[in-house]
């Protein structure tokens, strides 16, 4: 079985007391939020300034889309010119996501340090 999703997009993990129709306050929203924030940022974070972008993408996409991802390898290979391949990333079901789109805008500038 799939397992649920809570607050702001939190998956539920074995063991943890939130299961699927379960209305969280924004307080334990926000708490899951940054709990999950920070282990990506930890997984990413021998990309330096670039981990929170990374760890913002694999909050919305998965670290496995991530780590097979244009921009990961770009990053590696010390290529920061990674707009094009960052904004991509905004199909839902295969469709381009115009909501989806101005996501990754926002979060390229807000996060991405030039």
């Amino acid at each position: 079985m799939d397992k649920p999703y809570v607050g702001y997009g939190h998956q539920v993990q074995p063991g943890e007391p939130y299961h699927r129709g379960v209305q969280l306050t924004e307080r334990q929203a926000d708490i899951l939020l940054r709990k999950d924030l920070r282990k990506f940022c930890a997984l990413y974070s021998q990309y330096g300034k670039d981990s929170i972008l990374l760890a913002c993408l694999a909050y919305n996409c998965g670290p496995g889309v991530v780590n097979k991802s244009t921009i990961l390898k770009k990053l590696k290979s010390g290529n920061r010119d990674i707009f094009k391949a960052y904004t991509a990333h905004c199909r839902y079901k295969g469709k381009f996501h115009k909501q989806l789109h101005q996501r990754r805008l926002t979060e390229y500038a807000v996060l991405f340090d030039k």
